[in-house]
């Protein structure tokens, strides 16, 4: 699995796609904090905090995390070389968790330069370290974890085409409909009465648990659990192809 692993990072360094991922995603945060007038602005918000940044990420992950995963089983089937993968002495689940650690360390490598943003919001701050670190180690921990969903998401997307432009739609609609969709419909009226329950479904209510800087079991077990359940469901398809 090890050389799998290394396989798939080292596809995405060998073009121009691993940089341009954390380029695009760094140039995108930066220009909303820091550069564009709006809500996301830091300066404007007259706060010496990164909340900004993880209400943003979420949404640029929506985008971004889909663009590198599309790539994952959609290319070795259109290429034609998803018999000799499968024919390779490895076990399903060692080529599922080969292809989706391959992806997830291109996302971490995409969050490591924001962890600048720490230092930067340090010296804002008046005094010079006036912000809440609980909150800010728990946000990262939180996106951590979208990151880890989205993920699993991408590559299952990916498993059930050949075609990379429609893993990347399937990537990007599932990952909006877990992450907002049951917020939103917990929002509508039904028999007179809000469904709260179906908030506790999605990712945008654990995320933003963890985001206030208490990092409960319960918010973990959930994201492990959506985790799991979308690589089963990718090993699944891939026994079923077998």
């Amino acid at each position: 699995m090890r050389a799998l692993l290394s396989k798939e990072i080292n596809s995405f360094f060998a073009s121009v796609t691993g940089y341009l991922v954390i380029a695009i995603f760094l140039l995108t945060n930066g220009l909303f904090l820091w550069v564009f007038d709006g809500s996301f602005n830091i300066f404007q918000s007259g706060f010496a905090d990164l909340s900004p940044f993880f209400e943003l990420a979420p949404w640029v992950f929506i985008f971004l995390i889909p663009a590198i995963t599309m790539r994952s089983f959609s290319e070795e089937k259109k290429q034609g070389t998803m018999e000799i993968l499968l024919t390779r002495p490895l076990s399903t689940h060692k080529i599922v968790l080969g292809k989706y650690l391959g992806a997830f360390c291109l996302v971490l490598m995409a969050l490591l330069p924001t962890l600048l943003y720490i230092w930067t919001i340090n010296n804002l701050g008046d005094p010079a370290g006036n912000y809440d670190v609980g909150a800010t180690l728990g946000s990262y921990i939180g996106l951590v974890f979208l990151g880890a969903v989205y993920t699993a998401i991408g590559i299952f997307s990916s498993v059930i085409t050949k075609n990379q432009i429609v893993a990347f739609i399937i990537g990007v609609f599932l990952c909006f409909l877990i992450y907002f969709g049951f917020q939103g419909i917990s929002n509508f009226e039904l028999f007179g009465s809000e469904i709260y329950a179906l908030e506790y479904l999605g990712i945008s209510f654990h995320y933003q648990s963890i985001s206030r800087g208490v990092v409960d079991t319960r918010n973990l077990v959930y994201f492990l659990s959506l985790i799991i359940l979308f690589l089963g469901l990718t090993h699944f398809k891939l026994q079923k192809r077998n």
